[in-house]
């Protein structure tokens, strides 16, 4: 599931910020902070269904997935193809949150 939560936490943020940079980089209404807000709001509640003991360790795992799927809303919804450089800090960002998130600890 924790993977789950992390892939909706990143999906909302995402569309969340883009909605403030819609309206602010490229003129869009500012009607587009209505969902963008409620975006937010369920970005930050996913984030505390993860199953972890502390909430900063929650959030540094985090930091990897949103690092790929940033990536991926480039190329899906910009248009713009990560290139190998792109790959390679995603690929990089996973290992260091797995790490973070799946090492093995004394209580």
């Amino acid at each position: 599931m924790t993977l789950f939560w992390y892939g909706l936490a990143a999906i909302a943020e995402i569309a969340g910020c883009f909605a403030f940079w819609a309206w602010i980089r490229k003129g869009a209404s500012a009607w587009w902070l209505v969902p963008g807000i409620g975006a937010l709001v369920l970005f930050a509640w996913a984030l505390t269904r993860v199953d972890t003991a502390f909430a900063g360790r929650a959030y540094a795992a985090y930091g990897g997935v949103y690092i790929a799927a940033s990536l991926l809303w480039l190329w899906s919804m910009e248009g713009v193809r990560p290139d190998r450089w792109d790959i390679l800090g995603a690929i990089i960002c996973l290992v260091g949150a797995g790490v973070i998130l799946l090492a093995p600890r004394s209580a």
